[in-house]
């Protein structure tokens, strides 16, 4: 059982939804594109129900919103220490199928792969999220490929259309909310079915890929901007950064950045030994732990299909490109 909306009742909605919760999604950030008169769309919080952008794929992905790019995790004196505190209200964030499986991806490095991460629960305790209905597939996305086009563990479904937007809950809580608004329908979630592209992603890579000579194609192409990592939906590494205040030198706070493997510098460990050194290899890191390595470990993709990558690159690499390369080697 759904319910359905009109275009006029959306706003109101989205008015009982701010009570309870701090509303993020994707919009429109004027002039702050990579040229300046440029737009960008990136996931920030949310002032009204005519802000959030459905036709078009955000450049960025939902992560920052439940991972800031940088984040105080604690303060610090020279004779204590305190926990930063956390965000002060729940959180809804609007966003894609492909991005809601990118979920179940973060939450396996972050709260399953070893140690819990304590920040990200307390952030991930405190969200819910409301899968965007696509009426199309977006550029250069493949989700349809990687099998992320639909989804059904959503703690609420929305579809907007000429008539208004169909909305599905799942979460007692935003029931309880919006329980007395809206015409009772049936109705079924609308997915993408169709992408452009189509990926065949390799299951059976020879042992000896990672010598193959292919890497050294993007060698003097990459300029190592981490770009990719950081529109990624699925990438979760991090740095540390101590920063200490000029007013007293002995206090600061401890931040977290995110990083990336592309980046000069990130493998480099004590002693001055560097385990990847060349962009090729550095690009052979991240697209093997895309498709294969973290397969090996968790039994399914890393990879989600958004095809974020494939449109930032600065320097026109494919990813897609490289997938269907790699298809061509399989079994080899």
């Amino acid at each position: 059982m759904g319910k359905r909306f009109n275009s006029d009742e959306m706003q109101k909605v989205f008015e009982i939804l701010q009570e309870s919760y701090d509303v993020y999604g994707p919009r429109i950030y004027q002039g702050t594109g990579c040229f300046s008169d440029t737009d960008v769309i990136r996931y920030g919080r949310l002032d009204s129900w005519e802000e959030l952008v459905w036709d078009q794929k955000s450049d960025y992905s939902f992560k920052e919103a439940l991972f800031p790019i940088s984040e105080t995790i604690l303060y610090f004196t020279e004779n204590e220490m305190k926990t930063a505190d956390g965000a002060p209200r729940q959180r809804l964030i609007f966003l894609k199928s492909c991005d809601f499986h990118a979920l179940k991806r973060l939450d396996e490095m972050y709260l399953k792969n070893g140690a819990e991460d304590y920040y990200y629960r307390r952030m991930r305790e405190n969200t819910v999220f409301a899968v965007m209905g696509c009426k199309e597939s977006g550029k250069n996305c493949f989700c349809v490929s990687m099998g992320t086009n639909r989804c059904e563990e959503y703690d609420m479904y929305i579809f907007q259309d000429e008539k208004g937007c169909y909305v599905e809950l799942r979460c007692r809580e935003l029931e309880e909310l919006l329980w007395d608004y809206g015409q009772n329908v049936q109705e079924k979630p609308t997915f993408v079915e169709k992408n452009e592209v189509y990926v065949e992603i390799p299951e059976e890579l020879p042992d000896t890929i990672h010598r193959d000579s292919m890497w050294q194609e993007y060698g003097s192409r990459c300029i190592g901007c981490g770009r990719c990592n950081f529109v990624c939906p699925t990438c979760t590494c991090f740095t540390m950064q101590d920063i200490f205040y000029k007013d007293n030198p002995k206090a600061g706070e401890r931040r977290r950045v995110w990083a990336s493997c592309q980046v000069d510098g990130y493998s480099d460990i004590a002693g001055g030994h560097s385990f990847r050194q060349s962009q090729g290899e550095r690009m052979r890191f991240k697209v093997l732990h895309k498709i294969s390595d973290y397969k090996k470990r968790f039994g399914y993709h890393m990879c989600v299909g958004c095809g974020r990558c494939e449109n930032v690159c600065p320097e026109y690499i494919s990813y897609i490109a490289c997938l269907q390369k790699l298809k061509e080697k399989e079994g080899k």
